[in-house]
């Protein structure tokens, strides 16, 4: 083979794949999963989700699960100057509003340095933690607790 050959025999090998990739994309007739058939087409909202504000904290699905917020936070507000939150959960204010402090993680750095006040990466609380609404599942969960496989606690045998 001359120097040439090789190059070309390489793109004509990577032109007729990619071409019959893009065929197989575009005989793709799938079902679109969200949104109208039509564009023009008018449907409902779906209505508002109720939340669930019953202030019983939850139990955590799995370890170092950001804990869901059990109350109503409709009208906080969580900007770069504010945070509602930090009014109850600084640990400053737990005693007199009897809510639970947040984790001494969030007065760390990166690189594991204490602060005297809540880190700039743990400000936004609602990143990590969020309310919980009265909604069907979206899809269904069939997630098994490590109890439920068998394991057994350290030290029980």
């Amino acid at each position: 083979m001359t120097r040439g050959t090789v190059p070309a025999l390489v793109f004509v090998t990577l032109f007729c794949a990619g071409t019959a990739a893009l065929a197989q994309m575009a005989s793709n007739s799938s079902a679109e999963l969200t949104g109208p058939p039509s564009p023009m087409e008018s449907i409902p909202a779906p209505s508002v989700p109720k939340w669930v504000t019953d202030d019983v904290r939850q139990m955590r699905a799995y370890p170092e699960q950001p804990p869901v917020i059990p109350h109503s936070i409709e009208g906080y507000q969580l900007s770069v100057n504010t945070n509602r939150c930090l009014s109850c959960h600084k640990r400053e204010f737990t005693q007199g509003s009897g809510a639970p402090m947040i984790s001494v993680t969030h007065f760390m750095t990166r690189d594991g340095q204490m602060l005297a006040d809540v880190s700039p990466r743990r400000y936004f609380c609602t990143e990590c933690h969020v309310p919980q609404a009265d909604v069907r599942p979206l899809v269904e969960n069939r997630f098994k607790d490590m109890i439920e496989l068998g394991a057994k606690p350290a030290g029980s045998e």
